[in-house]
């Protein structure tokens, strides 16, 4: 028995290292065969052909973000953070709902800026527009559930900030919001300096192609990207293939679809806890959709799931005391429930009109 033991110690040491998403691939593939054979070949196809559909996006997303990293232009993103608290939350919203940030990338960043001093409402309409709307997702977004809904979840992510930010200058004289930052973090990054990120005095190089460096970061960003985007849509694909054969469209209507303000609120409730990543939930979505969810709880989905999923939430625990980590999650569930309302809303009048 122990030589058993010490073989299979043996055989997962000599394991290659993969990420958790390409795992929960082979798991799923592996778990379709073993218990529901007849479904592999048909999974495994559909998933290889939406990937296929996506291609065009994912060429485009991770040609875009490799020009900004390459140019440079990732240092512009400081010129947000200046001038009256106001344009602050403004510019800081729209930046986060625009800006190609990762999760790690946003953490020395937010540091940075609130150690000098720059007000936790501009901060926050950063942090709660940042992971829910980049250019990659746009892409994604609009290839799974249209352009019209990408473009809402663009304005939506946007103007979540933006109120989480003016309700934090609302709280600015409350003990609620004082000294937000844990007094033993540090900043540092694994992804580069803060201080590069704050610099906005270089102008970017659009034509980074005649600077050997340039390319270099622009094709290790490309790579990253890709495979990023690949392993997170490999597993939604497969995951959709299964739900669209098994899970019950009756219950779905019953949990997310109908009228009223009910299957949006469960839609944010249901989203942090199922969420996987913006990328991946995309065509889960469009599954769900066609399944009888109400549109507005799949924007309520989608943006709860952004604001609470593991790389946003850790993000800001690491930074902040529990009471405005506390806060972080309040205002992205009322923003995602008020989001949800107007696209249900904004849809119905364009199915009426038609």
């Amino acid at each position: 028995m122990e030589h058993v033991i010490e073989r299979v110690r043996l055989v997962t040491h000599q394991l290659p290292a993969l990420d958790a998403a390409w795992w929960a691939s082979i798991l799923v593939v592996l778990a379709t065969a073993l218990f529901i054979p007849a479904d592999l070949f048909p999974v495994v196809r559909d998933a290889a052909g939406s990937l296929l559909h996506t291609g065009v996006f994912i060429l485009f997303a991770v040609v875009a973000l490799g020009w900004i990293q390459a140019s440079g232009a990732e240092g512009q993103i400081a010129r947000a953070f200046s001038g009256p608290e106001t344009r602050m939350i403004v510019l800081a919203a729209v930046v986060g709902g625009l800006a190609p940030f990762c999760s790690c990338e946003i953490i020395p960043f937010i540091a940075a800026l609130l150690a000098m001093g720059v007000p936790l409402s501009a901060v926050m309409a950063l942090w709660l527009s940042s992971p829910l709307m980049d250019p990659a997702m746009f892409s994604i977004t609009a290839s799974a559930l249209g352009v019209d809904f990408a473009i809402g979840k663009t304005l939506a992510a946007i103007s979540l900030g933006i109120g989480g930010g003016f309700a934090v200058m609302a709280l600015s004289r409350t003990r609620l919001v004082a000294e937000p930052l844990r007094p033993e973090w540090a900043p540092s990054s694994c992804c580069g300096s803060s201080n590069a990120l704050l610099d906005n005095t270089t102008p970017p190089v659009w034509r980074f192609w005649h600077d050997p460096e340039r390319r270099t970061v622009f094709t290790r960003s490309a790579a990253t990207n890709a495979l990023f985007l690949l392993k997170w849509l490999l597993l939604a694909y497969l995951l959709e293939a299964l739900m669209v054969r098994h899970l019950p469209a009756e219950w779905v209507a019953s949990a997310v679809g109908g009228d009223g303000v009910q299957p949006i609120v469960i839609g944010a409730l249901i989203g942090g806890p199922a969420y996987l990543n913006g990328y991946a939930a995309a065509p889960l979505l469009a599954t769900l959709i066609d399944q009888g969810m109400v549109p507005g709880a799949a924007m309520s989905f989608a943006l709860a799931g952004g604001v609470s999923c593991i790389p946003a939430a850790v993000a800001v625990w690491a930074l902040v005391k529990p009471r405005v980590f506390a806060l972080y999650i309040a205002l992205g569930f009322a923003g995602s429930v008020i989001a949800g309302i107007a696209w249900n809303a904004w849809t119905a009048s364009g199915a009426a009109s038609t």
